[in-house]
């Protein structure tokens, strides 16, 4: 593990503004330290207060942690509650019947306002429509829908009925969707025709059919088609229904089905190390108690706040801070269709000032991306916006660089706003680590502290907590509501994966190396597998790879991760050929054929950046692939490590010419 110490010695530190601090919901370091002793010294009562005080309960729980079977614990299991009935029928009842729940922006400019009673309707609606299909309590949909209104309506009426979802990025292909209908074991897609973005269109009804052409589908008994643009689709006349038929003169009232506390809220994808995506297994009431806890926590949510998380439903953050977090917290939040650089490279902002918006939340990515576009289209820089509305801005998905965090708070917060930087995972359910705005002093490129609840920590490979100024692996040492409950079907690569008996079975392994200074900052440094981290999305190596050998012109691939400005992490790929390795254009050519086979494989995200050719690959002598010496290269640098395990030491020289 190295240090990264330039980042550590980060002198500029932020202070909270004594406006903020006097009105947040979490005000002053004595606050915060107050909630973390209760969570220390009595973490069960913390935890049942909090669940006791934030959901609403059919049955209410009387035991709130079991651990007779670690690391699969179970919170608040005897209780019985509903996560849509959470979200949206307690705000008809407290007076928010009509208060805008959402607005949802299309790529076009034209958008829509929904209040609670609306939306409310609406997911009845669809929930009485797949209820009249056959579709009950523990059934598994998997949701394929563009960023939508009716994205979140299907997710709702899914945990409405107890229908278990899983719902898959729009950007992934056909062969993607096809692994995870068949992993999950669904009888229900809910998809579009097509979405929109940035002015085209992208087919969804084809690559679902395109799944079920590849095998494995066969529990699926009927597909939803959401009409988004009306485009020609292939039709399955015994299976495929389109949603304003299903939802067509059914009541605006259905049942809430009461479900137990660890009754499986939704299933979500992410990479492993591995080839197989894992499914993470989320429960209902721990789900639901932290997505709306850190809503109030990390941004500070007031009644008049507008919040705009701009992530895809597809991935964690879409699910914990659209479909879930905000509604479960009464909020007014926006929701957009497009992308942040079309028409221009102003469209976010252009949007937060006529939507008025006071909480912005987006990735590294976006904002490395506008730096860029602020400097080529200067007429749409932030500061020819009126951004008066934000009081609070924040970053999800990497570490974002200090000077990327600078320019952010300088040039969108209008260094009046505070940076909430959150890491936290798919698997943890919401944020883990975070700055409170009236809570944290700020530190560009650190998460800074551990939430209230929170037992995080940085041990070396024995387990043993490490001095801080010292990398080592990120761990949490106490388990918590929200935490992942299994892997879908491999209860074994979750406890080897997330508990590991090197580290004593007992401590929940993030997988990120971190460092901590000596204020007790946390500062994250990447992935210690071979996991990648592109634009804030999980890619596992092992999938790119596999993907890459599968082509027929491929004999063997390693992928690594470098460092990107734009992406954070790119994909550079190794690649030996079944024929003579090629140059100049050939190599080209076979180049850019590899990168559009990976992404109709697995996705436009997982092409390689740059593929590099060799005649092999630097190999021990026991035939395993030296990757830690293919990431130097990839950088650019000098081998300076040892050299003498490998079978070839001089393929290292032909891979550091890049193509």
């Amino acid at each position: 593990m190295s240090t990264i110490d330039s980042v550590l010695t980060e002198n500029r530190v932020f202070p909270p503004a004594d406006a903020f601090v006097g009105q947040a919901n979490i005000s002053g370091r004595a606050a915060y330290d107050a909630m973390c002793a209760e969570a220390t010294n009595d973490p069960e009562n913390f935890w049942a207060r909090l669940a006791r005080e934030n959901l609403s309960w059919a049955t209410p729980f009387t035991r709130t942690l079991d651990e007779s079977q670690a690391p699969f614990y179970k919170w608040f299991d005897d209780g019985t509650l509903n996560v849509s009935w959470n979200c949206l029928d307690r705000h008809l009842e407290n007076g928010n019947a009509d208060k805008t729940a959402i607005i949802f922006e299309r790529d076009d400019g034209t958008s829509e306002r929904v209040t609670y009673r609306a939306l409310h309707a609406r997911v009845a609606q669809f929930a009485n429509g797949i209820a009249a299909l056959g579709y009950k309590k523990g059934d598994r949909a998997i949701i394929y829908l563009p960023m939508s209104i009716e994205a979140v309506v299907a997710m709702q009426a899914c945990a409405r009925l107890g229908v278990i979802h899983s719902v898959v990025f729009g950007g992934f292909s056909a062969k993607s969707l096809q692994e995870r209908i068949a992993d999950v074991g669904a009888t229900l897609v809910i998809t579009a025709d097509e979405q929109v973005r940035g002015g085209k269109t992208i087919p969804l009804k084809p690559a679902v059919d395109e799944a079920f052409s590849m095998g494995g589908c066969d529990a699926v008994t009927n597909v939803i088609v959401y009409r988004r643009t009306g485009g020609n689709v292939a039709w399955n006349e015994g299976r495929d229904r389109w949603m304003h038929d299903v939802t067509a003169g059914q009541p605006e009232t259905a049942p809430a089905v009461p479900v137990e506390a660890e009754h499986p809220l939704f299933i979500l994808y992410t990479s492993g190390s591995t080839g197989k995506p894992k499914g993470v297994q989320h429960a209902s009431a721990g789900f639901l108690l932290w997505a709306q806890l850190t809503v109030k926590w990390t941004f500070d949510l007031k009644p008049d706040d507008v919040f705009w998380c701009t992530a895809d439903v597809g991935w964690i953050t879409g699910h914990t801070y659209i479909a879930y977090g905000p509604l479960a917290a009464g909020a007014t939040q926006v929701i957009f269709e497009g992308v942040p650089t079309y028409p221009n490279a102003g469209r976010f902002w252009d949007m937060i000032a006529r939507h008025k918006v006071s909480i912005f939340y987006t990735a590294p990515t976006a904002i490395r991306s506008l730096i860029k576009a602020a400097d080529n289209q200067p007429d749409h820089h932030p500061d020819k916006y009126d951004l008066s509305s934000l009081r609070l801005i924040g970053s999800v998905g990497e570490p974002i660089n200090p000077e990327a965090w600078m320019w952010y708070y300088k040039n969108v917060g209008g260094e009046r706003c505070p940076i909430v930087d959150t890491w936290w995972q798919t698997e943890t359910g919401g944020h883990m680590i975070t700055p409170l705005p009236g809570v944290t002093p700020l530190k560009p490129g650190s998460c800074t502290l551990p939430l209230p609840g929170i037992a995080a920590a940085i041990v070396d490979e024995t387990g043993g907590d490490v001095e801080l100024g010292k990398g080592g692996f990120l761990v949490v040492k106490r388990p918590w509501p929200a935490m992942i409950r299994t892997i879908w079907g491999d209860p074994e690569r979750f406890k080897k994966s997330y508990y590991p008996e090197e580290l004593g079975g007992t401590y929940y392994l993030a997988g990120d190396g971190a460092n901590r200074d000596t204020d007790g900052y946390f500062w994250i440094m990447g992935r210690i597998d071979d996991v990648l981290n592109v634009s804030g999305h999980r890619l596992g190596t092992m999938e790119v790879e596999s993907a890459l050998v599968a082509h027929p012109l491929v004999a063997e691939a390693a992928v690594v991760g470098r460092p990107d400005d734009l992406t954070g992490e790119a994909v550079v790929a190794f690649v030996v050929l079944k024929q003579e390795r090629p140059d100049g254009e050939e190599a080209k050519a076979i180049a850019k054929t590899l990168r559009e086979w990976v992404g109709r494989e697995i996705g436009p995200i997982a092409k390689p950046k740059e593929i590099r050719f060799g005649d092999n690959l630097p190999k021990t002598r026991s035939g395993k692939i030296m990757r830690r010496l293919l990431r130097v290269v990839a950088k650019g640098e000098t081998v300076t490590q040892d050299v003498s395990t490998l079978e070839n030491p001089a393929i290292l020289d032909q891979l550091g010419k890049a193509l």
